[in-house]
């Protein structure tokens, strides 16, 4: 391989990298109540690539590439599912690796809209976000808005909000007890 084919080759990972994110990767949000945070609501900010586990190669050259996360089984107790998956949810990781990589060479599918939300995400738990609760109505607004829309979410937004407003009311009530 000659000097110029050489240069070429980190270019031609990160595309190869992105193109495959576009088909096999996810930008998503998780919320799930919990009464281990401040206001009742936990955000868990999440990228991953899947890929059967024979093909677990590609998934380490993007943990390689991206210098974080971890590959897994996806679902150790399910003998049927034979896949892998590369984990980043480290905010830090997030913010100063897998963001600006996906800045830099950017996805060509609608995919692209969703990464866009899960940087603006990520940047607004980095300034505490989500523990402020107008910031973490507008992260769940924005969560909700991923992914077709929040179609496969098990929790209606409108739930996730009441609760939200219920558990905030609570711990006035308890404030105002001592």
């Amino acid at each position: 391989m000659d000097a110029d084919n050489q240069q070429e080759r980190p270019r031609e990972i990160t595309s190869y990298i992105s193109g495959f994110v576009d088909g096999e990767g996810c930008f998503s949000i998780t919320i799930q109540k919990s009464s281990n945070v401040k206001l009742g609501i936990q955000v868990i900010p999440e990228f991953h690539v899947s890929q059967h586990q024979n093909r677990t190669e590609v998934l380490k050259v993007i943990k390689e590439k991206l210098g974080c996360g971890y590959i897994k089984p996806n679902d150790p107790g399910n003998p049927k599912d034979q896949t892998s998956v590369y984990v980043v949810r480290n905010i830090s990781d997030l913010r100063d690796k897998v963001i600006p990589f996906f800045k830099k060479s950017p996805l060509i599918s609608i995919k692209q809209h969703d990464f866009e939300k899960f940087a603006r995400v990520v940047n607004l738990m980095r300034e505490g976000g989500h523990l402020k609760k107008n910031s973490l109505i507008t992260i769940l607004e924005i969560a909700y808005s991923m992914n077709f829309s929040g179609k496969y979410r098990k929790q209606k937004l409108e739930d996730i909000i009441s609760h939200l407003e219920s558990s905030e009311t609570v711990r006035q009530k308890s404030y105002l007890k001592e």
